[in-house]
């Protein structure tokens, strides 16, 4: 078995979700990337009981390394790396070099505000210079050190913890730090190097990936070898296989089954997004794109935009959620909303039309639909959303749907469905 990690995110503000954890997932990956076997994520907040419980737990499951991050500010939450030393047996100590280096980057941050007690701000910050007896400190970036703590020397068995500052800008430069100690190389010198790949799909429902797995078995493909998770997120099914590089034969047959059940249906076989391959296709063609939106209120813009390089291709977009915008910025005849309404397949493809000729674009995008929870009937239910994407040589796609989930949810997977019509188009398909 490969070396195992737990990681110990800390802090209140994230267990109760006012903060997004971005610090976990991140170094889940990083870790994946160095074979470690990631068994646990815990949040725990800002209490001394529960982050020595945490470390606890992980230490009682066989992990060989522990990661925290969060609690290594000068505040009086701030404990993670009091709770870690005493539960390495690793006694604390002033590292006056350390206070002296923290100290030079606070005297930088407070010569913009003079008026401040310099030395209440040096006691208490002379905390973060505390670091156990053995352990490795790993530079500041912002004012907070970071620690690479062994097991007590007395004990010889136990997990290596690494703890890591809570603000992601601080964590991630720390990390390749971190990753180069001796007590970090010795915790997973037994790290398995794994091969993954991410196949994404699109308008399937994930049951049938389970399906065609079980077809896989049927057909003699040990999927016991391979570590097989599926996803539905965005409106895509994402299939992530890893492995051992022994058994890429057994993952090439995989792959090769999926690409057969589901050829129209599978559109990455290297984990790239749909927004990469669009961004792609329009770069390489040379067209541009323009939007006008509805319900989406400019969200299919901004994934659109979210990718670097993307001005040279993307001329702009349009948010036209009265009838009066979709009559004067996109140039809908009013007499097509009264006859059909604004929830059309009409009025969608008259959007996509009038985004490229408001903007001068090669591909214009048209949206219109009921997000909810309100404004929904028989014929036009909450979740309907009608799609057109249309080029200037004549190309259309056109599309009504019925979308799943509440407001947030319709309008996200509306994005999806939008840059899928336009990957297609782009590709020359068409109705």
């Amino acid at each position: 078995m490969s070396a195992r990690a737990g990681i110990v995110v800390t802090g209140t503000e994230v267990l109760t979700g006012r903060v997004t954890d971005r610090n976990g997932p991140w170094l889940a990956e990083r870790l994946r990337e160095l074979g470690v076997d990631v068994a646990h994520n815990v949040i725990v907040g800002d209490r001394v009981d529960d982050v020595r419980d945490a470390l606890g737990w992980l230490a009682g499951a066989g992990m060989d390394l522990i990661i925290t991050s969060g609690g290594l500010g000068p505040t009086e939450d701030d404990l993670t790396a009091q709770v870690v030393a005493d539960f390495q047996g690793r006694p604390l100590a002033l590292d006056e070099a350390l206070e002296g280096r923290i100290w030079a980057i606070l005297e930088g941050l407070m010569a913009r505000f003079p008026d401040l007690d310099q030395e209440a701000i040096r006691r208490s910050n002379r905390k973060q210079a505390l670091v156990p007896d053995g352990a490795t400190v790993l530079e500041p970036v912002g004012t907070a050190p970071g620690l690479v703590v062994p097991p007590s020397s007395g004990s010889g068995a136990g997990p290596t913890v690494v703890v890591l500052p809570g603000p992601p800008r601080e964590l991630q430069p720390m990390w390749g730090s971190a990753v180069e100690t001796e007590a970090f190389r010795a915790a997973v010198g037994g790290a398995t190097i794994y091969r993954q790949h991410m196949m994404r799909l699109f308008g399937i429902p994930e049951s049938e990936i389970a399906n065609t797995m079980v077809r896989a078995r049927e057909a003699g493909i040990d999927l016991d070898a391979l570590e097989i998770t599926t996803c539905l997120r965005r409106g895509e099914v994402e299939v992530v296989t890893r492995y051992e590089p022994p058994q890429q034969d057994v993952y090439d047959a995989f792959a090769a089954l999926v690409a057969e059940r589901h050829p129209r249906d599978l559109f990455s076989t290297d984990g790239t997004s749909v927004d990469q391959q669009v961004a792609a296709l329009l770069a390489e063609s040379g067209r541009t794109v323009a939007t006008a939106e509805s319900c989406t209120g400019g969200l299919v813009a901004g994934r659109l935009t979210d990718l670097a390089g993307s001005s040279a291709y993307v001329l702009g977009g349009v948010v036209v959620y009265s009838n009066e915008a979709k009559a004067r910025l996109a140039g809908v005849d009013p007499d097509v909303i009264e006859r059909v309404g604004a929830v059309s397949v009409e009025v969608a493809e008259a959007l996509a039309d009038g985004a490229r000729a408001a903007l001068g674009a090669d591909v214009g995008v048209g949206i219109t639909g009921i997000a909810g929870p309100d404004g929904g009937s028989d014929e036009k239910p909450v979740g309907t959303v009608c799609f057109s994407v249309s080029t200037g040589d004549g190309a259309r796609i056109t599309r009504r749907l019925r979308l799943p989930g509440g407001r947030f949810d319709v309008r996200d997977r509306s994005t999806t469905v939008a840059l899928h019509l336009i990957r297609r188009v782009l590709l020359g398909q068409t109705d």
